[in-house]
């Protein structure tokens, strides 16, 4: 069965979030067209992602051994457990929906936290030739980064301003994903009424691009 992992980054309420309104939509639309698609679900705000220590890890983002590991604190066992589960849920996913805020150019903090926690050595990374390279090349897999902003971005300025998805974007290719999509709620504006047009606007692209990605 395949999996879809859908990951929201915003610690505002679903109803209030504009990234994550569009976001469940558009997993309520892979669902519908794939009803097979076993769903889990990961709140950066909500659910304990690890902050790295050097003690977890014994090489380059390579974990600890079980030797290793039995000399940590119980504390620091657990946060080791955590990250090499993050990192086989992400690793067996199929499908990929990361719903997110633009901050500051790029993405709230949670989000760069839970990548370094499963971008590792033996799992999605392997060195050959001294060389890092991504492993989830072993399987069709599709990445999907919905992204909200204030603002409604010019084209011309998008990919200087937009490192948020620009950096995903690399992450993914670099990792094996081939296939990876974007979907903007630019110009959310300060009022509620602009906000509910541009959920509204990005909502219109879903099926069209849930139709492109699953035929």
């Amino acid at each position: 069965m395949k999996k879809l992992l859908y990951i929201t980054v915003n610690s505002k309420d679903e109803t209030q979030s504009s990234s994550k309104t569009v976001g469940r939509r558009l997993v309520n639309a892979i669902l519908e067209k794939l009803p097979d698609v076993q769903l889990e679900e990961l709140d950066l705000y909500k659910d304990h992602i690890p902050q790295l220590k050097a003690c977890y890890f014994e090489d380059r983002n390579a974990i600890v051994s079980t030797e290793a590991k039995s000399r940590l604190s119980a504390e620091e066992q657990n946060e080791v457990d955590t990250i090499i589960k993050l990192c086989d849920q992400f690793r067996d996913a199929d499908i990929y929906v990361l719903a997110a805020p633009m901050w500051n150019m790029s993405f709230p903090s949670p989000l760069k936290e839970y990548l370094d926690c499963v971008i590792q050595v033996g799992k999605t990374v392997e060195f050959r030739n001294n060389k890092p390279h991504g492993t989830l090349n072993n399987k069709h897999r599709v990445f999907i980064y919905v992204q909200s902003s204030g603002g409604k971005i010019p084209w011309l300025t998008r990919p200087a301003i937009n490192q948020g998805v620009n950096y995903v974007q690399d992450i993914t290719k670099f990792l094996g994903i081939d296939t990876f999509e974007e979907l903007l709620v630019d110009g959310t504006g300060t009022t509620e009424a602009e906000r509910q047009e541009a959920i509204q606007k990005a909502t219109e692209e879903i099926y069209e691009l849930v139709d492109k990605m699953f035929d």
